[in-house]
Parts: structure tokens; sequence; C-alpha cells
């Protein structure tokens, strides 16, 4: 498996049209890994307050790593990276990104498949690692449609049932009631026609299941394999480049089930780690794309270099 390059895309310059207007830039990591290539596209970032994630946290501790980093406590904005695989005959997305309804900074995936010269027809899968709205809000178009026509649409059973069972709404709590209600609305369009899935499963050639719970339910992470080597797709799993890094048995605040999340991060970042397999994180920096390292008391996250 190879890095074949590492590029800085823009919507402005692809088009050479709007020179004076802020431009968007994607950090955009390609690798090949037997016969898919596989890319990372970016839907924009977010905007949180810090106790979003690091509510809960030993605040003395946690302010000494994010001062490392350069990080503020009260505000943070990771970005929001989708997956792409093409392989000669599937092109598969992991995730669609928030869409126009859930923050003004993210829901920009149109313009990232442009900057690649992909066209919504062109998608012939999407999985889903999860129903929060920064994965899922994109599915619809302004007129309740599915924004890639073509496309099959999977998503794990556990996590299907939870975010279509009436009474999520009801015990999700109210700071996630609008998560409920939203994963709710966009999953009934595809009731009668999305393919559901379990842990070990392979959704396709060289793409398994990985059930990694606790950030939500049902969530899951997709193992890509092309011969002997393999990466890990692992979604919110993995949520920041810093203490799910350096302290993955920390709860998070943007952890629906704080101790099974952190229990999944510490067996996920083993595996990874021993492995030497590479991984791609939604919320990680630089296109998400790199490797996790073994440090005194935790790991550290590596980003991919050309």
């Amino acid at each position: 498996m190879t890095i074949t390059r590492r590029t800085l895309l823009t919507s402005a310059t692809a088009a050479g049209l709007l020179p004076l207007l802020p431009r968007r830039i994607w950090a955009g990591s390609t690798l090949a890994l037997g016969p898919m290539q596989i890319d990372t596209l970016s839907d924009g970032h977010l905007v949180l307050p810090g106790d979003f994630i690091l509510g809960g946290m030993p605040q003395a501790e946690m302010q000494d790593i994010l001062s490392r980093y350069a990080l503020p406590t009260d505000r943070l904005e990771p970005p929001c990276n989708v997956t792409l695989l093409r392989d000669g005959t599937h092109t598969v997305l992991f995730d669609v990104g928030a869409g126009p309804d859930f923050m003004p900074t993210a829901g920009k995936l149109a313009e990232a498949l442009d900057v690649f010269g992909l066209t919504t027809e062109e998608v012939t899968h999407v999985a889903f690692t999860h129903g929060h709205p920064d994965h899922l809000w994109g599915l619809l178009d302004e007129f309740d449609e599915p924004v890639f026509p073509n496309a099959t649409y999977m998503m794990g059973q556990a996590e299907f049932e939870y975010w279509t069972d009436p009474a999520t709404v009801d015990s999700i709590g109210a700071e996630r009631t609008a998560f409920a209600l939203g994963a709710a609305r966009r999953l009934a369009v595809l009731a009668d026609s999305i393919t559901l899935f379990n842990d070990g499963e392979e959704i396709l050639p060289g793409i398994a299941a990985r059930l990694t719970p606790g950030h939500t339910p049902g969530h899951m992470a997709f193992e890509l394999r092309g011969g002997s080597e393999a990466v890990m797709v692992v979604g919110d799993a993995l949520g920041n480049h810093h203490v799910a890094f350096e302290q993955p048995g920390w709860p998070s605040g943007s952890d629906q089930d704080a101790e099974t999340a952190a229990a999944t991060r510490g067996r996920l970042l083993d595996q990874i780690a021993a492995a030497q397999m590479r991984l791609i994180g939604y919320h990680l920096p630089g296109g998400g794309i790199g490797h996790a390292e073994r440090q005194a008391g935790g790991y550290r996250f590596v980003e991919e270099q050309a």
C-alpha cells in the first residue's frame, strides 16, 4: 500500500471564475490498497463548545494535553472527512456529511465531489458509520429525495433500529432530541430499500464491518483490505487526534455511552497499533489518514505524509 499523492484542491481554482471569493481548500490524501483508490473529501468542519467533547475529563490533565496541541478548551473546530473508495467497479462513500441543515461550516461534500470530478449519479454505494447529523443529514436533497440516486445505502442493523425506534427521541436526552428526529426523518425515506448488516459481515468485496459501539449504540467501523494490507475507516470511534489517542480511557461528552466508547477506543487502538494498520478518521486532521503509535500511557496520531 502506498500514498500516491497529497493534494490541495480548491473549488475556486477548479472553476477559475471566482478569484475574489474566499477559497475552500481540501487536504486530500490518496492511497492505493490493492485495486482500491481511497480518497478523503472534506465536508467542512464543525464548531463545538469544548465541553461537548471534553466534559467529564480530568480538567488539569486535559488542559495540559490540549495546550500541547495548541488548541483551546472552550471551542473546538474538528474537520469532517468523508472517505471515498473506488475499485473500478464500485464507487463507495462512507457517510454523506451534514447537508445544509446542521451547521453553516459543514455540508460541503457536493463541492468536494465537484473538485474530484464526480457526479452524485456515479456513487454506487453509501455505507454509514452511524446516524449523527454530521454523518447522515447530507442524505436528502431539498425535495427529500436521496442525494445519490443510484446508490445502495447500507447501515448496521443495530444502528438503523436505534434511530428508527420511536422511543429513541424520549431516551436520548434533550440535547440530542434534534439528532433523533432528524435521523428518523431521513432514514424513513430509505426504510424499504436500505441494506442492513451486522458485525463481521463483508458488505462489499474487501470491505468488512466492525462493530465499534459507544459513540452510538451500533456505530460501525470498516476494515478495507487489499491482500495482506488493510486500512480501518474508524468514523467517530476515534473522535479526535488528542485526548482520544493519549487518554482513550477517559469519558467524552460526545459519546452517547461514554464507558462503552472508552472501552471500544482502547481495543481499536490496540488492534490498529499492533497490526501497524493505517486508519482514516472522520474528525482527524490533514485529511484524516494516518496511523496510531504507542507512547507512554496511550497513543499518538501520526498524520500520513506524502
